[in-house]
């Protein structure tokens, strides 16, 4: 039995990041949302500990004499970098089930509720739990739907059913970071409006207050630090939220692209060596 070139067994528990971390991996592209968390926080603070010899800069100052709200965005941030990194690193771990050919490659093959064991016994040596890959979880249960009812005419409509549910996967699974490019920027809003009520108090005493120009001047101050406070919270957060929202533009189209790669592996290799036996085709007429 012929079969593609020979390459390593993929194996999920070895080879997913989330694991080798010591963690528990999520399923397909899903994210540990802890671990993310837990590498959010440790860059967040390694960001702020890079700040301290630049205390006195402007850089510096931005993020950390201006409220409480820039270092919650700063973690947030952090938090969602982590997320798209890890779901980067377990995109390119899925994609490497496109290099395997788990159909036997001689042309007189046919794929049908008798042969569908040689193809099963294939993916079994090839990744260690096929539940955790796309790609193979999405033939390992069209094929059994095949062995079991016997119908090749199922199979081509269980692989797209299979196909919808893994793009609804998908996407959902992109919620949380949707959920942080909305909350970066209304967390510089809220820091906005924090400082321009500093402003606007500071300016209030100036005016009750102060007695001469002198006084005025010092007094001001105060003023423009909370107009500081305003502005630069919200640029902060619209510059984080908009480099995230790239990159996860970037990345959720990269997995289209490669669920639309697995929808094209099916066709042609388990879609194209189906045959229709004797009593389907009675049935279709």
């Amino acid at each position: 039995m012929a079969t593609s070139v020979k390459r390593i067994p993929l194996n999920w528990y070895r080879d997913d990041i989330e694991n080798r971390l010591g963690f528990r991996g999520g399923r397909f592209t899903r994210v540990n949302n802890v671990l993310a968390f837990f590498i959010g926080a440790l860059a967040a603070v390694a960001f702020y500990s890079a700040l301290i010899p630049l205390s006195d800069t402007a850089l510096a100052r931005t993020f950390t004499q201006r409220g409480p709200t820039q270092y919650a965005a700063v973690v947030l941030c952090g938090w969602s970098a982590a997320i798209l990194l890890l779901k980067w690193r377990k995109l390119a771990l899925q994609r490497k089930t496109l290099r395997y050919i788990v159909v036997p490659e001689e042309h007189d093959f046919v794929l049908s509720p008798v042969t569908v064991d040689q193809v099963m016994q294939l993916i079994a040596s090839t990744v260690d739990d096929h539940r955790q890959f796309v790609l193979f979880n999405r033939i390992v249960v069209a094929l059994s739907n095949l062995r079991n009812l016997g119908r090749v005419t199922d199979v081509d409509d269980i692989l797209r059913s299979q196909a919808e549910q893994d793009q609804s996967s998908m996407e959902t699974s992109y919620s949380l970071l949707q959920a942080f490019v909305w909350a970066i920027p209304v967390l510089g809003f809220i820091g906005t409006v924090l400082g321009l009520s500093e402003a606007i108090g500071a300016f209030s005493g100036v005016l009750a207050g102060a007695a001469s120009v002198s006084e005025i001047a010092t007094a001001l101050q105060e003023v423009i630090a909370g107009l500081a406070t305003a502005f630069e919270t919200t640029l902060v957060a619209l510059v984080m939220a908009l480099g995230i929202q790239l990159l996860l533009a970037a990345l959720k189209k990269a997995e289209e692209e490669f669920l639309d790669e697995c929808s094209e592996y099916c066709l042609r290799h388990i879609v194209g060596r189906l045959r229709l036996l004797p009593y389907e085709n009675v049935e279709s007429e």
